[in-house]
């Protein structure tokens, strides 16, 4: 007899209507300017209507999803927004990263280590590089130690969800993108906190700029 453990999944998939509706917009599945149906939602995740109606109208007041006459759609981020979404990451990624330094167990350190080390398999593969760096950066909210910070970046990184692609998809970004990271999980090693964040901070910047000329063109998409 199989035990129940050999055929577990990894991670369990998040349950309730919102946070399946989120993960799906986090992923792609629904891309900005999709028509939201609670119909049509409500089959594909196997819920009734009332949790999908109900999870509808916390992603709009979260300005998640807008209004298109009656219908609900996925927003879309204009060139301003995106830049002051970026801004304002910047710098509460920073802050993170300085608190991480200063905070950090060594356990939780160990496992950013790990995280750099596993994800240069993932070189290549925007998708689930992608993925790997949104588990990364969460690592290091945690690691802060700060419950407000994390809720200011858990609302950021939502937001961040609303962007169409991923700056991780510009050709030479992965081999970049994880040099960054390792130089931000020496720093918080080390218990600098300065160069932790100043590194942090750096590595968004330049993931905004990547992003900005994959949109201009200047960079070819592995996509």
């Amino acid at each position: 007899m199989t035990g129940p453990n050999k055929s577990a999944p990894a991670k369990t998939p998040p349950t309730d209507a919102y946070s399946l509706i989120l993960e799906a917009i986090d992923m792609g599945d629904f891309r900005p300017g999709d028509r939201l149906v609670e119909s049509d939602l409500a089959e594909r995740f196997g819920v009734s209507r009332t949790p999908i109606r109900e999870a509808l109208q916390r992603l709009e007041t979260q300005s998640l999803l807008t209004r298109d006459g009656r219908s609900l759609i996925v927003a879309s981020l204009d060139h301003n927004q995106r830049a002051e979404l970026y801004v304002v990451r910047a710098e509460l990624e920073g802050l993170a990263a300085s608190l991480a330094a200063r905070h950090a167990t060594p356990e939780e350190v160990a496992v950013l280590r790990g995280m750099v080390e596993q994800d240069r398999a993932l070189i290549g593969d925007p998708a689930r590089m992608a993925r790997a760096n949104r588990r990364f950066h969460k690592q290091i909210h945690l690691a802060s130690h700060n419950r407000f910070l994390v809720q200011q970046l858990g609302l950021v990184h939502r937001s961040m969800a609303l962007m169409a692609t991923t700056s991780l998809a510009a050709e030479g970004r992965g081999e970049v993108a994880i040099a960054e990271h390792d130089a931000i999980v020496t720093a918080i090693e080390a218990g600098d906190a300065g160069t932790a964040h100043d590194a942090l901070k750096a590595h968004i910047s330049k993931a905004f700029v990547t992003r900005l000329r994959l949109e201009a063109g200047e960079v070819k998409s592995t996509l």
